[in-house]
């Protein structure tokens, strides 16, 4: 199966005046064609500066791409001109946005959102991209199309704006979706719809997705793979059965402990103890050591590796570097 996108030790730096915070440190996976590609971690684990990297939306001094290459068609897309990334950026590569409220434009009606990229990219005239956002709108499920496009942002619930959101992600077509927590703010019922559409786009048109999540409902219901983050770094990574059934890391055991199961009732959810470390404050160790029950002397002074321990599924824990020890 061919690779629609490659991230190969890409490394993205925010420069402050009390230092330089590592928001992704040497990441690298690959998503395949009509493959969906779930980013998982806690808040600040560095999933959506992943990707803002990848659709170059990182301006400024102040954060940038350091390090590594994304190859897209071909073509190293960190490389290539302001021009050649726009044309590429919403055509072949779309992103939905954790908040559609601030992502749409509250004075410009939905139909004419909708109707910008396709003719930009698609060349299409006015009528011909009207007509096309119409059939976006219903292909989202949202009834009364026409009076849909005539409405503005303020005038639709949060459901309907994410479904919107969808629609003008992939009205060009995409070879490749992210989605950045596409149904964070949204209640149980409207998120299950959202995903079903998803779902049902992908299906039809073999696109790829990267979904950004914390929830791991969402990942189980939606992955062929699963990267999980943790300070800016991969710690672990498989295909979805695998890792969810066979999880190898004391921080991805830890997430999957602290989801609710449906039946089982416990007097007290579990979490993960301490927090996150402060981005200033990493040294050469495992990032996890002082929140992990398996913490040893070398955690504390050498960072882990990603080591192969199934066929598709890799671990950077030194829990795993003897020989043998990945299939205790």
């Amino acid at each position: 199966m061919n690779n629609i996108i490659e991230i190969n030790n890409l490394s993205t730096y925010f420069y402050t005046s009390a230092g330089a915070v590592k928001a992704v440190d040497d990441v690298s996976f690959r998503v395949r064609a009509g493959e969906t590609v779930c980013i998982v971690g806690e808040s600040g684990c560095g999933k959506s500066i992943t990707a803002m990297s990848i659709m170059g939306l990182l301006e400024g001094p102040s954060g940038r791409v350091v390090q590594g290459d994304i190859q897209f068609g071909g073509r190293d897309i960190l490389q290539i001109s302001r021009e050649e990334l726009r044309r590429i950026r919403g055509n072949d590569i779309s992103m939905i946005f954790q908040e559609p409220m601030s992502s749409l434009n509250p004075v410009i009606t939905i139909g004419k959102q909708i109707i910008e990229p396709l003719m930009i990219h698609k060349k299409l005239s006015k009528k011909e991209a009207y007509k096309r956002a119409i059939e976006l709108i219903e292909l989202v499920g949202i009834p009364r199309a026409e009076q849909i496009a005539e409405s503005y942002p303020h005038e639709l619930s949060g459901g309907m704006l994410q479904r919107i959101m969808i629609a003008i992600a992939i009205s060009c077509e995409p070879k490749l979706l992210i989605a950045d927590e596409p149904t964070t703010a949204l209640d149980v019922t409207i998120q299950a719809q959202v995903l079903e559409t998803l779902r049902e786009i992908k299906e039809k048109s073999n696109m790829s997705i990267i979904l950004i999540t914390h929830d791991l409902g969402v990942v189980a219901e939606m992955a062929d793979y699963v990267v999980v983050m943790y300070s800016g770094k991969i710690v672990e990574e498989g295909e979805v059965v695998e890792l969810f059934e066979r999880p190898k890391h004391p921080y991805t055991r830890g997430l999957l402990k602290s989801k609710p199961v449906l039946g089982q009732r416990t007097e007290q959810l579990y979490s993960i103890p301490g927090q996150v470390p402060n981005p200033l404050q990493l040294t050469e160790s495992c990032y996890f050591h002082d929140r992990c029950e398996s913490c040893m002397a070398i955690c504390q002074t050498q960072p882990p590796l990603l080591k192969k321990v199934e066929t598709n599924h890799q671990v950077a824990c030194w829990l795993y570097e003897e020989e043998g020890a990945a299939h205790d």
